[in-house]
């Protein structure tokens, strides 16, 4: 437990130095075996020409073996013994050193504690040794190994010192690799120390120092105080081969600083809808910030200055706590620099601009003609407003007074012409968008129309290419009698009626009927003659029970046409000759069935049995 402690240790203690530095691990332990070797060399005290090799090796159980060596080349004759070993004494090197080692384990028989972890260092030391030796031949380096232990205190010292060197050196290369992908950044840290040479800023894990030349006006600060600064350029330093770190070069008087707060501030600028199309400044003095929307409905000048100047006065705080605030002119970008020109002398009131022909030696130029009293004001303070408009437009300008532009001359394009051709110029290019839309529209619709038009023949000719699947024919049965194709509406009209055969008359049998009472004939009529008289009392019709109905006879003339059905034929449904007679003959007696003797059927029949009975 003790050992698996200490290796933790070691382990533990490269993580927290490069997670305290900002390093990664691997660099920690390259520092550390540089540091090693560089001591290694001073201990043998032969010159920096010495070759040495230290290595850390951490296995997979958590041990660590720690090793350091001189190399020396094996030839046939020496000529520095202090670079190079003849065969015959790397041999006995090897074997001296192997028997020393099998030495010092056999008297740590049973090691506890530290002696144990020695023991399997001297283990490990030896195999190197005996591979070694397996390699000796010419040409070929012998290592000679060093026990760790065996190193005096000044060496360890000297360890200590190179190692924490080489981490600083490490840290600077490290802070170089993430600062130079942030150039034309924001940062912000604290004051850590504030004179009249600058300030020192802490940011993360490195202090910044920030000049008084890149401050704004005479601004000043006091430790712990929060700081915005830019960054403007980021270099590696390099003296002697050795790499000193970054030099990081922080400002708050450039554009950029200001082009950066203004994008923090202002949410449209943020977004994209309002651009910033140019920055000039003159640091705790003025500044000129052009803009420009891409939406008509926004006002590009508006939404940086804000409701009563509320998003320009948060800017204008951040510039320093000078005794004189820097001022800050929002200027309208126009792409006709006639109109760029005299919105970028503002607040000078410009009547008139007349652009010169572009020659190699003045370049760019332009006259500005503004009222007689705003001639200093065009010039501005320390001739600042004229100076930042030059910067801002790049044309070199200059400023003539009204009347001294009419008494010399000078011919100039009013403002009021020159918004108006402006205004004229921006309708004409919105009509030629607006066509030049249209036109690509329906030049979009028109290969929409034309794709889907190909992916309907494509599919149709899809369709058309797969295979029809195949169907039995089965087999027509041909009917033996020949068949007339008849409307079916048309047949009753067309076949002629048949004849109606006669009736076969048969005698009638005698039917003797005997009637059996048991009452009188007095009784019987006198019973009939009281029906009657109810009958005639109640009014109502006598009527007998559908039960009590005898049955119909049926007549010699209905049994004459009953036939048997004949089979049917493979044939369409068509009536035949017999079919249709047949048809007639239910026909007629169904109307004798329903005829005016049969709704008085019942009364004949009370009739004839009152005959009977008398």
């Amino acid at each position: 437990m003790e050992e698996e402690k200490k290796e933790m240790t070691f382990s533990e203690l490269i993580n927290a130095i490069a997670e305290g530095k900002g390093i990664s691990r691997d660099s920690v332990l390259a520092a550390l075996k540089e540091a090693m070797e560089t001591s290694y060399i001073k201990f043998l005290k032969g010159g920096d020409d010495a070759i040495v090799e230290a290595k850390i090796i951490e296995e997979e159980d958590g041990s660590v073996h720690a090793t350091l060596c001189q190399k020396k080349k094996i030839v046939k004759e020496v000529e520095d013994d202090y670079l190079e070993i003849s065969k015959e004494d790397a041999k006995e090197d090897a074997e001296t050193t192997i028997a020393h080692l099998e030495e010092e384990i056999d008297y740590l028989k049973r090691p506890r504690g530290e002696e144990k972890k020695e023991k399997e260092d001297l283990k490990y030391l030896l195999a190197l040794v005996k591979e070694e030796k397996k390699n000796i031949k010419l040409n070929n380096f012998y290592s000679i190994y060093c026990p760790l232990n065996e190193l005096t205190k000044l060496t360890a010292v000297s360890i200590r010192t190179i190692l924490r060197n080489k981490i600083g050196e490490a840290e600077r290369v490290a802070l170089y690799d993430i600062y130079k992908d942030h150039i034309g950044e924001m940062l912000t840290g604290i004051v850590e120390r504030s004179d009249e040479k600058g300030v020192a800023i802490k940011v993360g894990r490195t202090v910044i120092e920030l000049n008084k030349k890149d401050m704004i006006g005479d601004e000043y600060f006091k430790p712990g105080e929060t700081i915005k600064v830019y960054i403007q350029e980021v270099k590696s330093v390099d003296v002697d081969g050795v790499k000193k770190g970054p030099q990081i070069e922080v400002t708050r008087s450039s554009e950029g600083f200001l082009k950066r707060l203004f994008e923090e501030e202002i949410h449209e600028i943020y977004e994209g809808v309002v651009i910033i199309k140019g920055v000039a400044r003159i640091a705790g003095l003025r500044s000129k910030v052009a803009v420009y929307s891409t939406k008509e409905d926004i006002d590009p000048t508006g939404a940086c200055i804000g409701q009563g100047g509320s998003r320009i006065q948060k800017i204008v705080a951040q510039l320093g706590n000078s005794h004189e605030k820097e001022k800050i002119d929002i200027i309208p970008y126009s792409e006709d620099p006639s109109l760029y020109i005299a919105e970028s002398l503002r607040p000078a009131q410009v009547v008139g601009v007349a652009i010169k022909p572009e020659t190699e030696e003045e370049g760019k130029s332009a006259i500005a003609v503004v009222k007689d009293d705003q001639y200093y004001v065009a010039l501005g303070k320390k001739n600042a407003n004229i100076r930042l408009a030059k910067r801002l437009t790049g044309y070199s300008i200059e400023i003539y007074e009204e009347q001294k532009a009419l008494d010399d001359g000078i011919e100039y394009e009013s403002i009021e012409d020159i918004r108006a051709r402006v205004e004229e110029d921006k309708r004409a290019k919105e009509r030629v968008n607006y066509a030049e839309r249209s036109l690509r529209l329906a030049e979009e619709r028109e290969a929409l129309r034309q794709a889907e038009e190909q992916e309907k023949a494509a599919l149709a000719a899809e369709e058309e290419v797969e295979e029809t699947p195949v169907v039995e024919e089965t087999p027509i049965v041909v009917a033996k009698q020949p068949v007339t194709k008849v409307k079916p509406g048309k047949i009753l009209d067309e076949v002629e009626p048949l004849a109606e055969p006669e009736p076969v008359k048969e005698p009638e049998p005698e039917v003797k009927v005997e009637v059996k009472t048991t009452t009188s004939l007095d009784e019987l009529e006198k019973s009939l003659n009281t029906k009657t008289e109810k009958k005639v009392e109640t009014g109502k019709k006598h009527s007998v029970k559908k039960e009590e109905k005898r049955p119909r006879k049926i007549s010699e003339k209905e049994i004459a046409h009953e036939k048997p059905l004949e089979p049917l034929m493979n044939t369409m449904p068509i009536y035949t000759e017999e079919e249709l007679a047949e048809v007639e003959a239910e026909e007629e007696n169904e109307a004798d069935y329903y005829n005016e003797e049969d709704e008085n059927l019942e009364y004949e029949y009370n009739d004839e049995y009152d005959d009977d009975l008398r």
